[in-house]
């Protein structure tokens, strides 16, 4: 009998151990659910204050596109005062280029224009009257033209500081001529890729292209 008894006692050591490990286990538990429960009550700001941080990036990237926008940040190549001024030296260029009769002397004619130029080499040379064949025929026909021009939009807009060459604008213009020759008359219209550069404060006439097609100047077979 007394080896159950024995048994019986090693049993209830046994439960007794069972349960001290148990309450050993059961407060490991409590105290780390107690700490993860810190670090997710400490966890929860972080994406609160990352939010937030992103959206002090946000604003600060709207106030510094609105400093943009109004010119404290980024200082603009050109005002819309001068872009102005630039694109009435264009339409007045391309306008009196277009603008003659029959009777037009080319020193007369040309000067007024050459003082809307850079008056350099190319633009005196672009800046002429009909040649050739087709002045003889402008003459026979006692012919005139009246341009118009309208600035289209500006194509570029650049400020060449490593050059020093200075602020320059390249715009869209369409130019409508209507000629009268022979008792007919014609309309033409084209698109012209004009540019100026400022020089003493004044916007130039430094060139002009067909639009999309190059450089085109005076030849035997132009109108104008």
């Amino acid at each position: 009998m007394e080896l159950p008894e024995e048994n019986k006692r090693a049993g209830l050591l046994a439960l007794a151990v069972l349960g001290v490990l148990l309450v050993a286990v059961l407060t490991v538990f409590t105290v780390f659910d107690g700490s993860d429960g810190g670090d997710g009550g400490g966890g929860s700001p972080a994406p609160t204050l990352t939010s937030g941080q992103g959206g002090s990036g946000s604003d600060g990237g709207a106030d510094q596109g609105g400093g943009d926008a109004k010119g404290g940040a980024v200082k603009p190549i050109i005002t819309s005062a001068e872009a102005s001024d630039a694109h009435e030296a264009m339409a007045q260029y391309m306008a009196g280029l277009n603008t003659y009769d029959h009777s037009s002397d080319t020193a007369s004619w040309s000067a007024p224009l050459l003082r809307l130029t850079t008056d350099d080499i190319r633009m005196k040379q672009l800046t002429s009257l009909p040649t050739g064949k087709a002045w003889a025929t402008c003459r026979a026909d006692r012919c005139s033209s009246k341009g118009t021009a309208v600035v289209v939009r500006d194509a570029v807009v650049s400020d060449d500081l490593v050059r020093d060459s200075g602020r320059s604008i390249s715009s869209l213009v369409r130019v409508t001529a209507t000629r009268t020759a022979g008792g007919r008359t014609t309309t033409e219209s084209n698109r012209w890729l004009v540019s100026v550069k400022e020089v003493g404060g004044h916007w130039l006439v430094s060139g002009f292209d067909v639009f999309g097609l190059g450089d085109v100047g005076a030849s035997d077979d132009s109108g104008a």
